[in-house]
């Protein structure tokens, strides 16, 4: 174990000094862009995390699938986004826009010029803390996916808000690379309001892109078209395929709120304490009823984040944008309370898009 601990830490200098510092000089970038170790490091695991979700989760889908399809061409769309964000977007926004941004506010446990570090935070109010680095990293957890669990609800209660995330859930083959398909305005949106919930907590930058990066791991398994979950027991205690593909199911005109369930990105337990926990129902098909944004699984990077920047447009300008509740698009990008959208062309789960049941 020694050993390979020894050889990560080769490599991760190995990366440092012959690609991230070469590339933060040319950038003249090199006294804001954080620590080239750390930055390193986040791109090595970014590479495992690709290995992961290539050679493991997507073998997974192969042998043990929720939903069989004919071919799986909706799911390409979404490769390309996990490489952009996991090769160039994720890594480039932590360290040249986020470490920045902490610097801008004043840094982060940084070195006083005439004098030692100085504790923020969380490891300022409670400075046990500082004697236990990872009972505190658990806890910045903690806050961290409970504040992304209550941003998630927004996100879908929000009009303007669902009209961006609205893409993420438009795919109708959710797969092992669906987590990071979603717009980029929601993204940065998204991004900003956990860093500066991290900055309050007094998290590093670089412990901010690992808190990202872990769970982007778990979020990847979490969207992967396999059938099974983690048992009775271990379903409650991370969020598992099973439980987050009942997050995605087509809107149920029968039962219309049955899908406003299992927010938790990596915890279930904060659905579980507020009450939107959703266990044993029968795997059903992924997306969205709402034809306008159906309409994104025609369309390519570009013309998705478009299409889901004319939505926000369409939405935030309206004084129905900011009325809480669940909507679909009119033609003209308006929102409709889904209730009320019951003229609009129902959604075709037909062709090489659809999908049934894994018996």
């Amino acid at each position: 174990m020694s050993h390979l601990a020894s050889l990560w830490t080769q490599l991760i200098a190995w990366v440092s000094t012959h690609l991230v510092e070469p590339a933060v000089v040319f950038l003249h970038i090199a006294d804001t862009a954080g620590n080239p170790l750390e930055i390193s490091e986040a791109l090595l695991i970014a590479l495992l995390q690709l290995f992961i979700i290539g050679f493991i989760f997507r073998p997974l889908e192969t042998l043990a699938p929720a939903e069989r399809w004919e071919e799986r061409g909706l799911t390409r769309i979404d490769r390309l986004y996990t490489l952009l964000m996991l090769l160039g977007l994720f890594p480039l926004f932590s360290y040249l826009v986020l470490t920045p941004f902490a610097n801008m506010l004043g840094g982060l446990g940084g070195e006083a010029e005439a004098g030692p570090a100085v504790s923020s935070g969380l490891k300022h109010w409670v400075p046990w803390f500082e004697d236990h680095p990872y009972l505190l990293f658990l806890v910045y957890y903690l806050v961290y996916d409970c504040v992304y669990y209550w941003m998630h609800r927004a996100q879908h209660a929000i009009p303007w808000w669902w009209a961006l995330h609205s893409m993420h859930h438009s795919q109708r083959q959710m797969s092992c690379w669906t987590n990071d398909r979603g717009s980029y305005i929601d993204g940065v949106l998204q991004s900003f309001i956990l860093a500066t919930v991290g900055l309050a907590m007094g998290v590093e930058p670089s412990e901010f892109a690992l808190l990202g990066l872990l769970s982007e791991l778990v979020q990847n398994l979490s969207h992967t078209n396999v059938r099974f979950g983690f048992g009775r027991i271990g379903e409650r205690v991370l969020v598992d395929p099973k439980f987050h593909r009942l997050h995605h199911m087509v809107r149920d005109p029968e039962r219309p709120s049955l899908h406003n369930c299992n927010f938790g990105q990596v915890l279930p337990i904060w659905d579980i304490l507020f009450g939107t926990a959703l266990y044993g129902e029968k795997i059903r098909p992924t997306g969205v009823s709402d034809p306008m944004v159906d309409a994104d699984n025609d369309r390519g990077l570009v013309g998705q984040q478009w299409q889901a920047a004319r939505r926000f447009w369409g939405a935030v300008r309206r004084p129905a944008g900011w009325k809480l509740g669940e909507v679909s698009f009119g033609p003209d990008y308006a929102p409709i309370p889904s209730d009320e959208a019951e003229h609009l062309p129902a959604r075709a789960d037909t062709g090489p898009a659809g999908g049934a049941p894994a018996a």
